[in-house]
């Protein structure tokens, strides 16, 4: 029976850079594009002289790719060998799920006993069929779009077929011969495609039960899923980055401190001949320090992402530039990086005022949401950081000028704690947007570059927009903005004229998940279901 588990991608809204290093946090959106992983065996019987192999086939499917490759796995020291590959595209391996296969099944060896050992390698030898697939949100269709004289809207996404076959850019850079990359959005798809990946294995074969499971509490299942997707995403990509982005694909939106890089440091004794089983059995005993905190964005507030076409952007090259501006000026580092910690906790805690008055005073609440929802917030904003300075030299606020705004509002007392928590996590947002920017020309690398800003002005600038940024580590990927309300397609309009595209991806709370059946086959019922005969 196939086994059918997804994965979210995310967006870090505050945290980058700072997340790299313990103990600062970052607020991580999981979003409804989601990575998935369908496991089932590849033959449907054990052949009579099957327990004299000692290696068992894999496959792996990838058809937005139009990739199949067939591997050999030994039993023995869970070696994974390709020996063949068929690729349409070009050339390329996959070493997140080539990770993720022997990682999976040495946790199994590792946590069970001989009894399931043994039912284990009689469910290996059936072989593994792997086939992974990934919503179209992940990448970029826009030269797709524009090519067809079509206009960049979430109507002209939205048109194409699910799981839509994967572009590439150009194969050619500065009059140079280089590999193909896929162009992707910068949601994370390695991380998701990891976890659903190892979701789905470690279901299938008996490790875990992810069915029973709620969406963020979880349980100590949930916690083995994300130590195999962290061990196997690091050892892929060659690297302990912060783990931000595989803690979102498993646990959903959350406020995250990553773990010790420590934890991993056992890893590398697979390369010495450690057996596999070993290392992973030392990680999952290893002490995972990594903290994480409910959050989500409060109600009527919505996450949407635009796609300004000017290419995307090498966040390890980046990062590696803001490491040495730290080593070069670690004073004026360290001072950067206390005031972007200070600004990024104060839209979290501006957030959270937000969703507790949501919970408390849900009319005034809905209220004060309508109102900004149909009009800019520069005027507000100017007011409101006038009334700040008043109060810092003792004046008395309640001045005329103060008061004609207040009733132009039309601000009732019981709004006006909604109103400050609005305009706190709007001057929060700008405040983090200008130090990033600073540590950006500091290292030499264009975090928010000046065609971002521009855009990410024009769009803070917008009806119905309380906050706009570059996510994670910045650069020329999309930019992020929190509307309120109904808002949204106004701002994909104006987002449309500036030659911007406005993505389909929202945020959804939720993490990893085991799905009833293959996502290509839900798709096909919705849009049967959706035809009306009359």
């Amino acid at each position: 029976m196939a086994v059918v588990a997804s994965a979210p991608g995310k967006v870090l809204m505050t945290g980058g850079y700072l997340i790299l290093e313990r103990p600062n946090a970052g607020v991580v959106l999981s979003t409804n594009a989601r990575f998935y992983a369908i496991v089932k065996p590849l033959y449907d019987e054990i052949k009579h002289d099957s327990w004299a192999w000692v290696w068992t086939d894999v496959k792996l499917t990838s058809p937005q790719l139009s990739r199949e490759s067939m591997y050999k796995l030994s039993l023995k020291n869970l070696m994974l060998q390709c020996v063949s590959s068929r690729q349409v595209l070009f050339e390329s391996r996959n070493p997140f799920v080539e990770q993720a296969v022997p990682y999976a099944i040495a946790a199994a060896l590792a946590l069970f006993d001989k009894d399931k050992t043994d039912a284990l390698n009689k469910l290996l030898l059936q072989g593994l069929d792997i086939t992974i697939l990934g919503c179209n949100d992940f990448y970029s269709y826009r030269n797709q779009i524009e090519a067809r004289g079509l206009p960049l809207t979430p109507e002209s996404l939205a048109a194409l077929p699910p799981f839509t076959s994967i572009t590439f850019n150009a194969e050619e850079q500065n009059g140079q011969n280089c590999k193909p990359e896929v162009a992707k959005t910068g949601l994370g798809s390695s991380a998701a495609m990891t976890t659903a990946v190892v979701a789905a294995l470690l279901h299938y074969l008996g490790v875990v039960d992810l069915s029973p499971l709620s969406k963020f509490e979880g349980s100590a299942d949930l916690d083995v899923v994300h130590i195999i997707a962290q061990t196997a995403h690091c050892i892929a990509q060659g690297k302990v980055g912060s783990g931000f982005d595989v803690s979102s694909a498993v646990y959903g939106s959350h406020r995250y401190v990553r773990f010790s890089p420590d934890v991993l440091s056992s890893a590398q004794d697979a390369a010495n001949g450690t057996p596999l089983q070993e290392v992973m059995a030392a990680i999952l005993k290893g002490k995972w320090d990594h903290e994480r905190t409910k959050f989500s964005l409060p109600p009527l507030m919505n996450l949407l992402l635009g796609e300004p076409g000017t290419g995307g952007s090498s966040t390890p090259s980046m990062v590696g530039a803001v490491k040495r501006w730290q080593k070069s000026d670690p004073a004026k580092a360290q001072e950067t990086w206390r005031k972007l910690s200070e600004a990024n906790s104060k839209l979290e805690i501006q957030f959270n005022i937000l969703s507790k008055l949501a919970e408390e005073n849900c009319n005034a609440y809905k209220c004060v949401i309508d109102k900004f929802s149909e009009q800019k917030s520069e005027k507000v904003i100017c007011i409101y950081e006038l009334r700040f300075f008043l109060e810092l030299w003792d004046i008395l606020v309640d001045c005329v000028v103060c008061e004609t705004v207040w009733i132009e509002q039309s601000i009732e007392p019981s709004q006006e704690a909604v109103v400050k928590a609005l305009l706190g996590a709007r001057s929060a947002m700008v405040e983090i947007r200008n130090l990033m920017h600073q540590m950006g020309e500091a290292a030499g690398v264009p975090i928010e570059p000046e065609s971002q800003t521009r855009l990410l002005d024009a769009t803070m600038d917008m009806e119905g927009v309380l906050l706009a940024g570059v996510p994670g580590a910045g650069g020329f990927d999309a930019v992020f903005a929190v509307t309120l309300g109904d808002s949204g397609n106004n701002v994909a309009k104006a987002w449309s004229s500036l030659n911007v595209l406005a993505l389909l991806v929202r945020e959804d709370p939720h993490g990893v998940s085991l799905e009833t059946a293959d996502p290509r086959t839900e798709e096909i019922t919705a849009t049967v279901s959706a035809v009306h005969i009359e």
